[in-house]
């Protein structure tokens, strides 16, 4: 990465403004301008520096719900479970983690009710039990990457 990409990646960290022309914005904050502040953002997406970059919405707050759900799948049989469990839209990430509950995800849902129908599906397919776990508290940690 180049100076550029690096006040980039660090400047998106810190969210991003609304506005009519919020690429215009920061892309005067960083002393460019905002076609290549866009075709630097396509470049970092494609490849790989960046995974994402979209507004992060609060989903209860919009009448939805979340769940981290993690289960025990045997080695052998791990492939074929991510690609069951990743098919489910509600299917936020799934990462794999060293662990006796080796297969962790993210389920977010337009309503409450539908994380127990998508858990239910989930097992149904796999043959494997899914272990709920709503948030009991919500904590806000301000994580940041700088480069």
């Amino acid at each position: 990465m180049d100076p550029l990409d690096r006040a980039i990646v660090n400047r998106l960290q810190d969210g991003f403004p609304v506005s009519e022309r919020p690429y215009a914005e920061v892309a005067a904050e960083l002393g460019t301008n905002e076609e290549e502040l866009m075709r630097r953002i396509d470049a970092l997406l494609a490849g790989g520096t960046l995974t994402r970059f979209g507004p992060m919405y609060h989903a209860e707050r919009m009448g939805g719900a979340l769940t981290l759900a993690a289960m025990q799948v045997p080695e052998h049989d791990f492939e074929r479970v991510a690609v069951l469990v990743n098919a489910h839209p509600e299917v936020a990430h799934n990462y794999a983690r060293e662990h006796t509950f080796n297969m962790w995800f993210v389920l977010a849902t337009e309503t409450p009710r539908e994380i127990d129908r998508v858990i239910d599906a989930i097992e149904r397919e796999t043959g494997y039990r899914v272990y709920d776990m709503p948030k009991l508290e919500e904590f806000f940690v301000g994580l940041r990457f700088p480069v």
